[in-house]
Protein backbone atom coordinates (compact mmCIF):
# COMPACT_ATOMS: atom_id res chain seq x y z
CA UNK A 1 0.00 0.00 0.00
CA UNK A 2 1.43 3.39 -1.03
CA UNK A 3 2.06 5.84 1.82
CA UNK A 4 1.54 9.52 0.94
CA UNK A 5 1.85 12.62 3.14
CA UNK A 6 0.38 16.02 2.28
CA UNK A 7 2.05 19.19 3.54
CA UNK A 8 -0.76 21.83 3.57
CA UNK A 9 -3.53 19.26 3.18
CA UNK A 10 -6.33 21.80 3.79
CA UNK A 11 -6.21 23.47 0.37
CA UNK A 12 -9.41 23.38 -1.68
CA UNK A 13 -7.91 21.06 -4.32
CA UNK A 14 -5.20 19.43 -2.18
CA UNK A 15 -7.67 17.95 0.28
CA UNK A 16 -9.71 16.57 -2.61
CA UNK A 17 -6.66 14.73 -3.96
CA UNK A 18 -5.95 13.38 -0.47
CA UNK A 19 -9.50 12.01 -0.24
CA UNK A 20 -9.27 10.52 -3.75
CA UNK A 21 -6.05 8.67 -2.84
CA UNK A 22 -7.63 7.47 0.42
CA UNK A 23 -10.54 6.07 -1.62
CA UNK A 24 -8.02 4.39 -3.92
CA UNK A 25 -6.65 2.49 -0.92
CA UNK A 26 -3.52 4.52 -0.18
CA UNK A 27 -2.35 5.29 3.36
CA UNK A 28 -2.79 9.07 3.57
CA UNK A 29 -1.57 11.51 6.22
CA UNK A 30 -1.37 15.27 6.25
CA UNK A 31 -0.72 18.49 8.10
CA UNK A 32 -1.64 22.16 7.95
CA UNK A 33 -1.49 25.27 10.12
CA UNK A 34 -5.16 26.10 9.42
CA UNK A 35 -8.00 24.12 7.86
CA UNK A 36 -11.30 25.78 6.99
CA UNK A 37 -14.67 24.44 5.89
CA UNK A 38 -15.57 22.55 3.80
CA UNK A 39 -12.06 20.99 3.77
CA UNK A 40 -12.23 20.26 7.50
CA UNK A 41 -15.48 18.28 7.38
CA UNK A 42 -14.52 16.53 4.13
CA UNK A 43 -11.21 15.35 5.60
CA UNK A 44 -12.90 14.26 8.85
CA UNK A 45 -15.49 12.22 6.93
CA UNK A 46 -12.69 10.50 5.00
CA UNK A 47 -10.85 9.78 8.26
CA UNK A 48 -7.73 11.78 7.36
CA UNK A 49 -8.20 15.07 9.24
CA UNK A 50 -4.93 15.83 11.10
CA UNK A 51 -5.31 15.25 14.85
CA UNK A 52 -3.76 18.66 15.53
CA UNK A 53 -2.88 21.80 13.59
CA UNK A 54 0.68 22.85 12.89
CA UNK A 55 3.83 21.32 11.44
CA UNK A 56 5.63 18.35 13.03
CA UNK A 57 8.78 16.85 11.46
CA UNK A 58 7.97 13.57 13.27
CA UNK A 59 5.24 13.00 10.66
CA UNK A 60 7.94 12.63 8.01
CA UNK A 61 9.62 9.20 7.93
CA UNK A 62 11.61 7.07 5.46
CA UNK A 63 8.64 4.77 4.73
CA UNK A 64 6.76 7.52 2.87
CA UNK A 65 6.49 6.84 -0.87
CA UNK A 66 5.64 10.47 -1.66
CA UNK A 67 5.31 13.88 -0.05
CA UNK A 68 2.91 16.23 -1.82
CA UNK A 69 3.58 19.92 -1.25
CA UNK A 70 0.68 22.37 -1.14
CA UNK A 71 0.65 25.90 -2.53
CA UNK A 72 0.81 27.78 0.77
CA UNK A 73 3.61 25.72 2.34
CA UNK A 74 6.73 27.87 2.71
CA UNK A 75 10.31 26.92 1.89
CA UNK A 76 11.24 26.88 5.60
CA UNK A 77 8.43 24.45 6.51
CA UNK A 78 9.97 22.01 9.04
CA UNK A 79 8.22 19.00 7.49
CA UNK A 80 9.51 19.94 4.04
CA UNK A 81 13.04 20.36 5.39
CA UNK A 82 12.85 16.91 7.01
CA UNK A 83 11.59 15.37 3.76
CA UNK A 84 14.49 16.98 1.88
CA UNK A 85 16.97 15.66 4.46
CA UNK A 86 15.58 12.14 4.04
CA UNK A 87 15.72 12.57 0.24
CA UNK A 88 12.09 11.55 -0.10
CA UNK A 89 10.18 12.03 -3.35
CA UNK A 90 8.59 15.47 -3.10
CA UNK A 91 5.92 16.45 -5.62
CA UNK A 92 3.84 19.52 -6.33
CA UNK A 93 0.16 18.79 -6.97
CA UNK A 94 0.43 18.64 -10.81
CA UNK A 95 3.67 16.64 -10.70
CA UNK A 96 1.90 14.01 -8.61
CA UNK A 97 -1.15 14.00 -10.88
CA UNK A 98 1.21 13.19 -13.75
CA UNK A 99 2.80 10.35 -11.75
CA UNK A 100 -0.66 8.86 -11.19
CA UNK A 101 -1.64 9.23 -14.85
CA UNK A 102 1.51 8.37 -16.83
CA UNK A 103 -0.22 5.35 -18.37
CA UNK A 104 -3.55 7.12 -19.04
CA UNK A 105 -4.82 9.27 -21.88
CA UNK A 106 -4.38 12.78 -20.50
CA UNK A 107 -6.67 15.65 -21.53
CA UNK A 108 -5.61 19.13 -20.35
CA UNK A 109 -7.85 22.20 -20.59
CA UNK A 110 -5.79 25.40 -20.49
CA UNK A 111 -6.19 29.08 -21.33
CA UNK A 112 -6.90 32.32 -19.53
CA UNK A 113 -10.66 31.80 -19.39
CA UNK A 114 -13.24 29.05 -19.61
CA UNK A 115 -11.01 26.26 -18.23
CA UNK A 116 -13.37 25.20 -15.46
CA UNK A 117 -16.46 25.32 -17.68
CA UNK A 118 -14.93 23.38 -20.60
CA UNK A 119 -13.56 20.77 -18.19
CA UNK A 120 -16.96 20.51 -16.50
CA UNK A 121 -18.74 20.14 -19.84
CA UNK A 122 -16.45 17.29 -20.88
CA UNK A 123 -16.92 15.58 -17.51
CA UNK A 124 -20.70 15.92 -17.76
CA UNK A 125 -20.80 14.42 -21.25
CA UNK A 126 -18.45 11.55 -20.37
CA UNK A 127 -20.57 10.74 -17.33
CA UNK A 128 -23.80 10.86 -19.33
CA UNK A 129 -22.19 8.54 -21.90
CA UNK A 130 -21.14 6.10 -19.12
CA UNK A 131 -17.40 6.47 -19.71
CA UNK A 132 -14.85 5.66 -16.99
CA UNK A 133 -12.50 8.56 -16.31
CA UNK A 134 -10.50 10.44 -13.68
CA UNK A 135 -10.68 14.19 -13.36
CA UNK A 136 -9.37 17.38 -11.80
CA UNK A 137 -11.58 20.48 -11.89
CA UNK A 138 -11.61 23.75 -9.97
CA UNK A 139 -15.29 23.92 -9.04
CA UNK A 140 -18.15 21.92 -7.60
CA UNK A 141 -20.10 20.22 -10.35
CA UNK A 142 -23.55 18.68 -10.06
CA UNK A 143 -23.37 14.89 -10.25
CA UNK A 144 -19.81 14.70 -8.87
CA UNK A 145 -19.11 14.33 -5.16
CA UNK A 146 -15.49 15.46 -5.49
CA UNK A 147 -13.49 17.87 -7.62
CA UNK A 148 -10.58 15.40 -7.94
CA UNK A 149 -10.81 11.69 -8.66
CA UNK A 150 -7.90 9.28 -9.17
CA UNK A 151 -8.73 5.63 -9.91
CA UNK A 152 -7.58 2.97 -12.36
CA UNK A 153 -9.60 4.54 -15.21
CA UNK A 154 -7.78 4.77 -18.60
CA UNK A 155 -8.49 8.51 -19.02
CA UNK A 156 -8.00 11.69 -16.98
CA UNK A 157 -9.48 15.12 -17.76
CA UNK A 158 -7.63 18.00 -16.08
CA UNK A 159 -8.26 21.69 -15.71
CA UNK A 160 -4.75 22.98 -16.45
CA UNK A 161 -3.84 26.09 -14.49
CA UNK A 162 -0.98 28.41 -15.42
CA UNK A 163 -0.30 29.39 -11.77
CA UNK A 164 3.00 28.19 -10.16
CA UNK A 165 2.96 24.62 -8.84
CA UNK A 166 4.54 25.11 -5.39
CA UNK A 167 7.13 27.02 -3.35
CA UNK A 168 9.82 24.67 -4.68
CA UNK A 169 8.49 24.41 -8.23
CA UNK A 170 7.82 27.86 -9.67
CA UNK A 171 6.86 26.63 -13.12
CA UNK A 172 3.15 26.74 -14.03
CA UNK A 173 1.03 23.73 -13.12
CA UNK A 174 0.06 22.97 -16.69
CA UNK A 175 3.67 22.39 -17.74
CA UNK A 176 3.69 19.07 -15.88
CA UNK A 177 0.71 17.33 -17.47
CA UNK A 178 2.10 16.52 -20.96
CA UNK A 179 -1.34 15.81 -22.45
CA UNK A 180 -2.05 13.84 -25.60
CA UNK A 181 -5.17 16.02 -26.09
CA UNK A 182 -5.29 19.67 -25.01
CA UNK A 183 -7.48 22.76 -25.29
CA UNK A 184 -6.31 26.36 -25.22
CA UNK A 185 -9.28 28.68 -24.82
CA UNK A 186 -7.50 32.01 -25.26
CA UNK A 187 -4.71 34.12 -23.83
CA UNK A 188 -5.42 37.27 -21.80
CA UNK A 189 -2.79 38.56 -19.36
CA UNK A 190 -3.53 37.61 -15.75
CA UNK A 191 -1.68 36.91 -12.45
CA UNK A 192 0.55 40.00 -12.75
CA UNK A 193 2.06 39.25 -9.32
CA UNK A 194 3.61 36.13 -10.92
CA UNK A 195 3.90 37.17 -14.58
CA UNK A 196 4.87 40.88 -14.50
CA UNK A 197 4.71 41.35 -18.28
CA UNK A 198 2.41 40.05 -21.00
CA UNK A 199 5.45 38.59 -22.82
CA UNK A 200 6.37 36.57 -19.74
CA UNK A 201 2.79 35.30 -19.46
CA UNK A 202 2.63 34.41 -23.17
CA UNK A 203 5.86 32.43 -22.92
CA UNK A 204 4.23 30.02 -20.43
CA UNK A 205 1.74 28.97 -23.10
CA UNK A 206 4.54 28.63 -25.66
CA UNK A 207 6.36 26.26 -23.30
CA UNK A 208 3.14 24.29 -22.80
CA UNK A 209 2.86 23.73 -26.57
CA UNK A 210 6.55 22.87 -26.96
CA UNK A 211 6.33 20.20 -24.26
CA UNK A 212 3.35 18.41 -25.83
CA UNK A 213 4.30 15.14 -27.51
CA UNK A 214 4.56 15.24 -31.35
CA UNK A 215 1.28 14.28 -32.96
CA UNK A 216 -0.76 15.35 -29.94
CA UNK A 217 -4.11 17.03 -30.58
CA UNK A 218 -4.31 20.78 -29.84
CA UNK A 219 -7.84 22.19 -29.91
CA UNK A 220 -7.60 25.99 -29.90
CA UNK A 221 -9.83 29.04 -30.06
CA UNK A 222 -9.20 30.54 -33.50
CA UNK A 223 -11.14 33.72 -32.61
CA UNK A 224 -8.24 34.73 -30.33
CA UNK A 225 -5.64 36.43 -32.52
CA UNK A 226 -2.82 36.15 -29.94
CA UNK A 227 -3.44 32.43 -29.56
CA UNK A 228 -3.71 31.90 -33.32
CA UNK A 229 -0.30 33.48 -33.84
CA UNK A 230 1.22 31.40 -31.03
CA UNK A 231 -0.16 28.14 -32.46
CA UNK A 232 1.22 29.02 -35.90
CA UNK A 233 4.64 29.62 -34.35
CA UNK A 234 4.84 26.78 -31.81
CA UNK A 235 2.37 24.10 -32.94
CA UNK A 236 3.97 22.61 -36.08
CA UNK A 237 4.61 19.28 -34.32
CA UNK A 238 0.94 18.96 -33.27
CA UNK A 239 -2.39 18.17 -34.91
CA UNK A 240 -3.95 21.62 -34.55
CA UNK A 241 -7.76 21.75 -34.57
CA UNK A 242 -9.33 25.25 -34.52
CA UNK A 243 -12.75 26.08 -33.12
CA UNK A 244 -15.03 29.11 -33.10
CA UNK A 245 -18.58 30.15 -32.23
CA UNK A 246 -20.90 27.44 -33.61
CA UNK A 247 -24.16 28.08 -35.46
CA UNK A 248 -26.89 29.04 -32.99
CA UNK A 249 -30.11 30.99 -32.42
CA UNK A 250 -31.49 32.86 -29.40
CA UNK A 251 -35.28 33.00 -29.03
CA UNK A 252 -36.98 34.32 -25.89
CA UNK A 253 -33.83 33.92 -23.81
CA UNK A 254 -33.24 30.32 -24.94
CA UNK A 255 -30.13 29.36 -26.95
CA UNK A 256 -30.19 26.53 -29.50
CA UNK A 257 -26.87 25.28 -30.89
CA UNK A 258 -26.34 23.30 -34.09
CA UNK A 259 -23.49 21.06 -35.24
CA UNK A 260 -24.02 19.59 -38.72
CA UNK A 261 -27.55 18.20 -38.90
CA UNK A 262 -28.02 17.92 -35.13
CA UNK A 263 -29.17 20.67 -32.75
CA UNK A 264 -30.30 21.08 -29.16
CA UNK A 265 -31.50 23.72 -26.70
CA UNK A 266 -29.06 24.67 -23.95
CA UNK A 267 -29.35 25.50 -20.26
CA UNK A 268 -26.31 27.82 -20.48
CA UNK A 269 -25.83 30.83 -22.73
CA UNK A 270 -23.40 33.43 -24.01
CA UNK A 271 -20.86 33.50 -26.83
CA UNK A 272 -18.14 32.36 -24.41
CA UNK A 273 -20.18 29.28 -23.49
CA UNK A 274 -20.85 28.52 -27.16
CA UNK A 275 -17.08 28.59 -27.69
CA UNK A 276 -16.66 26.36 -24.61
CA UNK A 277 -19.21 23.87 -25.98
CA UNK A 278 -17.43 23.70 -29.34
CA UNK A 279 -14.12 22.98 -27.58
CA UNK A 280 -15.78 20.29 -25.43
CA UNK A 281 -17.40 18.70 -28.50
CA UNK A 282 -14.02 18.42 -30.26
CA UNK A 283 -12.41 16.85 -27.19
CA UNK A 284 -15.26 14.35 -26.87
CA UNK A 285 -15.01 13.57 -30.59
CA UNK A 286 -11.30 12.82 -30.09
CA UNK A 287 -12.36 10.44 -27.30
CA UNK A 288 -14.82 8.62 -29.59
CA UNK A 289 -18.12 10.32 -28.70
CA UNK A 290 -20.30 11.32 -31.67
CA UNK A 291 -22.05 14.67 -32.15
CA UNK A 292 -25.56 13.34 -31.47
CA UNK A 293 -24.55 11.71 -28.18
CA UNK A 294 -22.62 14.85 -27.23
CA UNK A 295 -25.60 17.15 -27.89
CA UNK A 296 -28.00 14.87 -26.00
CA UNK A 297 -25.69 15.10 -22.98
CA UNK A 298 -24.77 18.79 -23.16
CA UNK A 299 -28.47 19.74 -23.26
CA UNK A 300 -28.66 18.87 -19.53
CA UNK A 301 -25.48 20.74 -18.51
CA UNK A 302 -26.40 23.44 -15.97
CA UNK A 303 -22.96 24.96 -15.51
CA UNK A 304 -20.27 24.75 -12.84
CA UNK A 305 -20.79 26.40 -9.45
CA UNK A 306 -20.46 30.22 -9.55
CA UNK A 307 -20.29 30.24 -13.38
CA UNK A 308 -23.29 32.36 -14.47
CA UNK A 309 -25.13 30.74 -11.58
CA UNK A 310 -28.78 31.76 -11.28
CA UNK A 311 -29.26 32.49 -7.56
CA UNK A 312 -32.74 34.07 -7.54
CA UNK A 313 -35.44 34.80 -10.13
CA UNK A 314 -39.08 35.47 -10.87
CA UNK A 315 -40.96 36.66 -13.95
CA UNK A 316 -39.48 40.17 -13.78
CA UNK A 317 -36.03 39.82 -12.24
CA UNK A 318 -33.03 37.49 -12.17
CA UNK A 319 -29.87 37.57 -10.03
CA UNK A 320 -26.76 35.88 -11.45
CA UNK A 321 -23.49 35.12 -9.70
CA UNK A 322 -20.30 34.61 -11.71
CA UNK A 323 -16.66 33.88 -10.87
CA UNK A 324 -15.45 36.41 -13.47
CA UNK A 325 -12.66 38.67 -12.22
CA UNK A 326 -10.01 39.07 -14.95
CA UNK A 327 -10.83 41.71 -17.61
CA UNK A 328 -11.47 39.25 -20.45
CA UNK A 329 -13.79 37.17 -18.24
CA UNK A 330 -15.72 40.22 -17.06
CA UNK A 331 -16.23 41.42 -20.63
CA UNK A 332 -17.39 38.00 -21.87
CA UNK A 333 -19.80 37.44 -18.97
CA UNK A 334 -21.47 40.84 -19.09
CA UNK A 335 -21.81 40.75 -22.89
CA UNK A 336 -23.38 37.29 -22.67
CA UNK A 337 -26.13 38.47 -20.33
CA UNK A 338 -26.75 41.61 -22.40
CA UNK A 339 -27.13 39.62 -25.65
CA UNK A 340 -29.29 36.93 -24.07
CA UNK A 341 -31.78 39.44 -22.66
CA UNK A 342 -31.47 42.54 -24.86
CA UNK A 343 -34.72 44.09 -23.60
CA UNK A 344 -33.95 43.82 -19.90
CA UNK A 345 -32.18 46.44 -17.81
CA UNK A 346 -28.77 45.15 -16.66
CA UNK A 347 -27.17 46.03 -13.31
CA UNK A 348 -23.61 44.72 -12.90
CA UNK A 349 -21.34 44.84 -9.85
CA UNK A 350 -17.74 43.60 -10.00
CA UNK A 351 -15.74 42.87 -6.85
CA UNK A 352 -12.01 43.63 -7.12
CA UNK A 353 -10.53 40.80 -5.06
CA UNK A 354 -7.41 39.42 -6.76
CA UNK A 355 -3.93 40.91 -6.59
CA UNK A 356 -4.12 41.92 -10.26
CA UNK A 357 -7.55 43.55 -10.03
CA UNK A 358 -6.58 45.58 -6.94
CA UNK A 359 -3.41 46.87 -8.57
CA UNK A 360 -3.64 50.48 -9.79
CA UNK A 361 -1.15 49.77 -12.59
CA UNK A 362 -3.42 47.00 -13.95
CA UNK A 363 -6.69 48.94 -13.70
CA UNK A 364 -6.62 50.23 -17.30
CA UNK A 365 -6.98 46.60 -18.50
CA UNK A 366 -10.63 46.93 -17.38
CA UNK A 367 -11.34 49.94 -19.65
CA UNK A 368 -14.87 49.61 -21.02
CA UNK A 369 -15.44 46.21 -19.39
CA UNK A 370 -18.62 47.28 -17.58
CA UNK A 371 -19.98 49.56 -20.32
CA UNK A 372 -22.69 47.13 -21.56
CA UNK A 373 -24.48 47.50 -18.19
CA UNK A 374 -27.17 50.14 -17.69
CA UNK A 375 -25.90 50.62 -14.13
CA UNK A 376 -22.42 49.48 -13.13
CA UNK A 377 -20.67 49.27 -9.78
CA UNK A 378 -17.27 48.23 -8.46
CA UNK A 379 -16.91 46.76 -4.97
CA UNK A 380 -13.66 46.43 -3.05
CA UNK A 381 -12.86 46.22 0.64
CA UNK A 382 -10.04 47.63 2.73
CA UNK A 383 -9.66 44.16 4.24
CA UNK A 384 -8.74 42.62 0.87
CA UNK A 385 -6.06 45.28 0.39
CA UNK A 386 -4.72 44.68 3.92
CA UNK A 387 -4.46 40.91 3.42
CA UNK A 388 -2.50 41.41 0.20
CA UNK A 389 -0.43 44.22 1.79
CA UNK A 390 -1.39 46.61 -0.95
CA UNK A 391 -1.87 50.40 -0.79
CA UNK A 392 -5.33 51.93 -0.66
CA UNK A 393 -7.21 52.51 -3.91
CA UNK A 394 -9.04 55.74 -4.63
CA UNK A 395 -12.40 55.76 -6.46
CA UNK A 396 -10.85 58.14 -8.99
CA UNK A 397 -8.20 55.58 -9.99
CA UNK A 398 -10.90 52.93 -10.46
CA UNK A 399 -13.18 55.19 -12.54
CA UNK A 400 -10.22 56.26 -14.66
CA UNK A 401 -9.06 52.65 -15.17
CA UNK A 402 -12.54 51.47 -16.16
CA UNK A 403 -12.97 54.60 -18.32
CA UNK A 404 -16.41 55.06 -16.77
CA UNK A 405 -17.13 58.29 -14.90
CA UNK A 406 -20.58 57.04 -13.83
CA UNK A 407 -19.23 53.97 -12.04
CA UNK A 408 -20.71 53.43 -8.56
CA UNK A 409 -17.93 52.65 -6.05
CA UNK A 410 -18.86 50.48 -3.05
CA UNK A 411 -16.43 49.87 -0.17
CA UNK A 412 -18.25 47.45 2.13
CA UNK A 413 -21.11 44.98 2.25
CA UNK A 414 -23.47 47.44 3.95
CA UNK A 415 -22.94 49.90 1.08
CA UNK A 416 -23.64 47.13 -1.46
CA UNK A 417 -26.83 46.09 0.31
CA UNK A 418 -27.96 49.73 0.50
CA UNK A 419 -27.22 50.14 -3.21
CA UNK A 420 -29.32 47.07 -4.06
CA UNK A 421 -32.10 48.25 -1.77
CA UNK A 422 -32.40 51.51 -3.72
CA UNK A 423 -32.96 49.88 -7.13
CA UNK A 424 -36.13 49.22 -9.07
CA UNK A 425 -35.72 45.64 -10.34
CA UNK A 426 -38.70 45.61 -12.69
CA UNK A 427 -37.65 43.86 -15.94
CA UNK A 428 -34.05 43.68 -14.71
CA UNK A 429 -31.12 41.27 -14.56
CA UNK A 430 -28.47 41.70 -11.84
CA UNK A 431 -24.97 40.30 -12.35
CA UNK A 432 -22.58 39.96 -9.40
CA UNK A 433 -19.04 39.06 -10.53
CA UNK A 434 -16.31 38.06 -8.11
CA UNK A 435 -13.78 35.42 -7.07
CA UNK A 436 -14.59 36.53 -3.49
CA UNK A 437 -17.85 36.90 -1.57
CA UNK A 438 -18.47 40.66 -1.12
CA UNK A 439 -17.51 40.48 2.60
CA UNK A 440 -19.87 37.58 3.26
CA UNK A 441 -22.91 38.66 1.22
CA UNK A 442 -25.81 36.23 1.68
CA UNK A 443 -26.50 35.19 -1.92
CA UNK A 444 -29.43 33.06 -0.84
CA UNK A 445 -31.04 36.16 0.64
CA UNK A 446 -31.03 38.08 -2.66
CA UNK A 447 -34.55 36.84 -3.36
CA UNK A 448 -35.84 39.54 -1.00
CA UNK A 449 -35.07 42.07 -3.76
CA UNK A 450 -37.22 40.31 -6.36
CA UNK A 451 -39.98 42.44 -7.88
CA UNK A 452 -43.41 41.28 -6.78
Amino acid sequence: MAKVHFIAIGGSVMHQLAIALRHKGYEVSGSDDEIFEPSKSNLATAGILPASLGWDPARIHPQLDAVILGMHARADNPELIKAQELQLKIYSFPEYIYQESKDKTRVAIGGSHGKTTITSMIMHVLQQCHQQFDYLVGAKLEGFSQSVNVTDAPLIVCEADEYPASVLEKRPKFHFLHPQISVLSGIAWDHINVFPTFENYLEQFAIFLRTMEPGGKLIYNQTDETLRQLVAKEGSHLECIPYGVPEHTIINGLTRVRFGNASTDLMVFGEHNLLNIHAALLVCKALGIGDIDFLAAIATFKGAAKRMELVAKNEQTAFYRDFAHAPSKVKATIQALRKQYPNRKLIAVLELHTYSSLNAAFMSEYAGALDPADLAGVFYSAHALEIKRMPDLSPEIIREGFANKDLVILNNRAALEAFLGQQDFHNTNVLLMSSGDYEGLDFGGLKKYLTV
